[in-house]
């Protein structure tokens, strides 16, 4: 067990994170965690299936004298966001997730942490391996591809479960219960552009860093900054007041992070450097301004670099830099229902240049099917208004609040019981699976909760120590009680 690790209760949950830390997870490239999975469950004797996307359904029976009780359904995603901060020596693909302790809290080394759903998963794997927890007929959902598309749940088979209550157990806020979420959509846009060989005799490359980053979903109303949007309107100054030529651009990692790096690089005469910096020093210093608080540590950076080879016709590189300066990233509306919660919300995502096709990825999220596709739509109006053509794809439904059902009910008798009082209730702007899963299981009941864990996707994520023991506890005495 990892240094960080030793000593930390529940150990049952400790054991199975530090041993998932261990194993690369990145979405779609589950299958080492999943074979992780089905030896637990053979080791255990407990029966268990792989479906044709490659979620791992396992079944365990009731403890002795609780059959007839109503049966539940553990569920979290195996893989994990893989975001690592410039200049880390890690390899998503090969390297295990090096854990470091930082007072009551959890984080990686330069890196995502994998919480999120890793302590999910570990908690379904000691409920699997407890001979002590008097719970009633379980089953237990390892998904895949959460992450970057909830592929797995979107391709769970009907049919196959007969639970009625649905336990997701990748929460992120102590003292809270999810029950309901936003869906989303991918709008992805690209254009062909023109090469040309080019005039200027040197080379720059322009570097957004230092920004926080975090959850397209949950984090999209913080104002933080977006790296690709940021680089956007330094490239347009740029353009503006220099003969720059545009040769390469990249930003962000994930489909549903806020883009934290993007980097350009520019070709410009070697007379110009002063000119270049003076622009991008003035284009920080304004950035900065904007962001204040939300996002203090903001740096744009110029460093020499080797010439390109080609760069962007002028009309191209003019088009897509205008559009990356002004395609709306954050918060397109709140909710005029439930105060603070953000009904819908764009994320402009991630950026490439490849093959002399730049292409942007974006995501749109709403509780409100209608509002999702509009939200959608106009990104892909302004995309296309800039030469793109848009496609979209990966739409997944939201999860209706029901907080009158009788999981709810049952799960705040439990809270008042052992903390005086109920939860709160909370609908979060972000997918889960639990809308996906349960839209195939008309009657299902779902609920999510989990510990204390910030900054998800992103190196700064963490997970709250102290709030892993009442989580476990708590999930223990929901067990026995429904």
């Amino acid at each position: 067990m990892q240094q960080a690790l030793q000593g930390l209760e529940p150990k049952s949950i400790w054991k199975h994170f530090d041993r998932i830390a261990a194993i690369p997870r990145a979405s779609t490239k589950e299958a080492a965690i999943r074979q992780y999975v089905l030896d637990e469950a053979a080791r255990l004797g407990l029966r268990a299936t792989q479906d044709a996307a490659g979620n791992v359904v396992v079944g365990k029976a009731a403890y002795p004298g609780r059959e007839s009780a109503t049966p539940a359904l553990l569920q979290g995603h195996v893989d994990m966001v893989c975001e690592k901060n410039e200049g880390t020596p890690f390899n998503f693909d090969t390297d295990g997730i090096r854990i470091v302790r930082d007072g009551d809290w959890l984080k990686a080394d330069g890196t995502t942490l994998g919480s999120d759903n890793g302590v999910g998963v570990a908690s379904a794997l000691a409920v699997m391996e407890s001979t002590t927890i008097k719970h009633g007929p379980l089953e237990f959902i390892f998904t895949i591809d959460e992450e970057s598309g909830l592929t797995g749940a979107s391709e769970f088979p009907g049919g196959v479960l007969k639970s009625k209550y649905f336990l997701n157990l990748d929460g992120e806020e102590k003292g809270t219960l999810c029950i309901g979420c936003a869906g989303g959509i991918l709008t992805k846009a690209r254009r062909r552009i023109s090469i040309q060989v080019p005039v200027a005799t040197a080379a720059w490359r322009i570097k957004v860093s230092g920004l926080r980053g975090g959850h397209s979903g949950v984090d999209i109303h913080l104002g933080r900054g977006n790296a690709i949007r940021i680089l956007g309107a330094t490239l347009q100054a740029v353009i503006d007041d220099l003969p720059a030529e545009l040769a390469d651009l990249k930003g962000g990692s994930a489909q549903n992070a806020i883009p934290r790096e993007a980097f350009a690089v520019i070709a410009l005469d070697q007379d110009r450097e002063g000119q270049l910096r003076q622009v991008v020093s003035r284009c920080k210093s304004e950035q900065q301004l904007d962001l204040g608080a939300f996002d203090p540590e903001l740096a744009i950076t110029v460093e020499k670099t080797e010439l390109p080879l080609k760069v962007m016709a002028e009309s191209d590189a003019r088009r897509v830099v205008d559009l990356l300066a002004s395609l709306h990233h954050g918060v397109l509306a709140m909710s005029p229902d439930v105060p603070g919660l953000v009904q819908n919300s764009t994320n402009l995502a991630t950026l490439s240049l490849s093959d002399g096709v730049v292409e942007i990825v974006t995501s749109q999220r709403s509780a409100i099917e209608s509002s999702k596709q509009g939200a959608a739509s106009l990104v892909a109006t302004a995309c296309g208004l800039a030469g793109f053509e848009t496609e979209h794809s990966g739409s997944y439904p939201g999860w209706k609040p029901e907080p009158g059902s009788e999981i709810v009910r049952k799960l705040q008798e439990v809270n008042k019981k052992l903390y005086g009082e109920p939860a709160k209730l909370v609908i979060m702007h972000a997918g889960l699976e639990c809308g996906v899963i349960g839209e195939k299981y008309p009657g299902m009941q779902m609920v999510s909760f989990g510990p204390q864990i910030e900054n998800p996707h992103s190196p700064n994520e963490r997970v709250q120590i102290s709030s892993v023991e009442p989580f476990w506890q708590y999930l223990c005495v929901v067990l026995e009680a429904i």
